[in-house]
């Protein structure tokens, strides 16, 4: 598999149930080939003038690059969020099998 094809989709939000919203329904859209949801957290961040810290919500989302911005986009629109985050980062290495799978599942 080459390095760079593949990416992590990262993703805040404020609920599980909203979580777990987002992570089926990019499945279902075949947009990821998997979503795992992490937490609660807690993020702290400045947000119009003013330093707010929120329970949160991590969703990681495994996809081929080339589909990293129609599920951004996916996210966005389903995303309580005026300004989400939607961070995506490379997977430089992987077990063949698993790559193999992420472009099995969305396809």
């Amino acid at each position: 598999m080459v390095a760079g094809r593949y990416v992590q989709a990262q993703v805040a939000v404020d609920s599980r149930e909203r979580a777990a919203e987002l992570a089926r329904s990019a499945v279902e859209a075949r947009l990821a080939a998997c979503v795992q949801v992490v937490g609660p957290i807690v993020s702290t961040y400045r947000w119009q003038g003013a330093v707010e810290t929120a329970e949160e919500y991590l969703l990681l989302a495994k996809t081929r690059a080339d589909l990293s911005e129609a599920l951004a986009e996916h996210i966005r629109a389903a995303h309580p969020y005026d300004v989400p985050e939607i961070i995506t980062v490379p997977i430089e290495h992987g077990l063949p099998d698993y790559l193999a799978w992420i472009d099995a599942e969305t396809s």
